[in-house]
């Protein structure tokens, strides 16, 4: 009886601690669901750009198919989208040469498209715009800070890995630029023309790491990883165009997040209603699962900062469904054994261990199809299926876990009046 009333306890707890913070948050670590999901472009508006690949005549096929290529573009893109900040967007190929970008909550796509590099070609230019190396030759670019000097500061400054054929061609632009009388002994950093950065040559270089100093303005630290960021994510396999960008409005998204809400709260409602008619007690014990699974899911959702679509808030809705699947089946094979003369305490772990393998089986088939749908979707299509996937994975722990130690905890407690578990 006492650990009966232990794990009832515990069991409280728990729902209440998962409420709690799904509602609240839990310091810095755990953030309400208001605040920690990131709604998508057709939740909250925002701005939709669309980049076509330019392919040079001498592009080289057989060492870089153009699937493969467009899955390195959309990769680098995907990366200055994070470092430029806009970690919400999402970046997906669509068709055979297109990159989409979704950016919500910023209203301006041309600003965007300024900001991303249209192209995202880096290149080292010399003062007569001369080009003596692109990002191609780029192996690696970080920020660091350099060793403390005697006045015992340390400063930040980026750091290049060139590639041998480009250790060469720096050796020859930096002993060029040296070599100027007329003052301008700098190699100017340019994005698609664009200069970004402009630093003095100080002796000529030969070596495949590049030190590039920053100063020791206020904003060194800011300066030296923007930089390396966007050295990074600018050694693309080819060109990309601006097709298209367009401003997408928030107000049939609103109208949508409101309506998907009401109906996630309608099917939650009927769901329980459904269990407690049929399965009586068990359906009760079921409904208190319920709760806990969406309190759950909620956090989980939150803290990994799920950018939540409309296909998304589907893939919620469906699990809500699919979470009190194992326990109708598991309540089936209970009622069966009770039929039959067992006692409740037999029936509760026989009907578990019966419907264990077709729970397991119909749980992975699903996950498979979900992994699928992450690996070859695109765009709203992977929202749906990390819904679905986080649905699924949850329901089996709390379903099928939590539910099974409420019903023993109401056997330890003498609630085993026959009538309230089968008909």
């Amino acid at each position: 009886m006492k650990k009966s009333i232990l794990t009832l306890v515990i069991v409280v707890l728990l729902v209440g601690g998962l409420l709690f913070a799904a509602i609240q948050g839990i310091g810095s670590f755990i953030q309400p669901v208001s605040e920690g999901v990131v709604l998508g472009l057709d939740l909250v508006g925002g701005s939709e750009i669309t980049y076509e690949a330019v392919i040079p005549d001498d592009y080289d096929y057989e060492a870089l198919p153009i699937e493969e290529g467009m899955e390195v573009a959309r990769t680098m893109m995907q990366q200055r989208l994070d470092a430029l900040g806009y970690t919400e967007a999402s970046c997906y190929i669509s068709g055979e040469r297109r990159l989409v970008v979704e950016i919500p909550s910023v209203e301006d796509p041309e600003k965007a498209v300024q900001q991303l590099g249209a192209t995202a070609v880096v290149s080292f230019v010399d003062a007569d715009g001369k080009v003596w190396l692109t990002g191609s030759e780029i192996q690696d670019a970080e920020y660091e800070y350099s060793p403390t000097d005697s006045t015992g500061l340390s400063r930040p400054h980026v750091k290049l890995e060139l590639t041998d054929e480009g250790r060469e061609k720096l050796h020859s632009a930096s002993t060029a630029v040296l070599a100027r009388s007329d003052g301008k002994n700098y190699l100017a950093i340019q994005m698609d023309g664009e200069q970004i950065s402009a630093p003095y040559v100080n002796e000529a270089l030969d070596t495949n790491s590049v030190i590039i100093s920053i100063g020791s303005t206020e904003d060194a630290e800011a300066e030296a990883r923007y930089l390396a960021n966007i050295i990074s994510a600018g050694r693309l396999p080819f060109e990309l165009m601006t097709a298209k960008q367009q401003t997408i409005g928030a107000s049939l998204g609103e109208k949508s997040l409101s309506t998907s809400l009401k109906a996630g709260l309608i099917g939650l409602i009927l769901v329980m209603i459904f269990m407690i008619a049929v399965y009586r007690f068990m359906g009760l014990i079921s409904c208190i699962a319920l709760v806990a699974y969406s309190a759950l899911f909620a956090v989980a959702i939150s803290v990994l900062h799920v950018n939540l679509s409309l296909p998304g808030i589907a893939g919620i809705i469906l699990t809500i469904g699919m979470a009190v699947d194992a326990n109708v089946i598991i309540f089936e094979r209970i009622k069966e054994e009770l039929r039959m003369g067992k006692t409740l305490r037999f029936a509760i772990d026989s009907g578990y261990k019966r419907a264990m393998l077709a729970i397991i089986d119909a749980n992975v088939t699903t996950m498979i199809a979900g992994f699928v749908l992450l690996w070859q979707g695109s765009g709203t299509i992977i929202g749906f299926a990390v819904t679905l996937l986080i649905g699924v994975v949850l329901s089996m722990l709390v379903m099928l876990v939590l539910t099974k130690a409420l019903l023993k905890t109401a056997v330890g407690l003498k609630i085993t009046n026959l009538k309230l578990y089968c008909a």
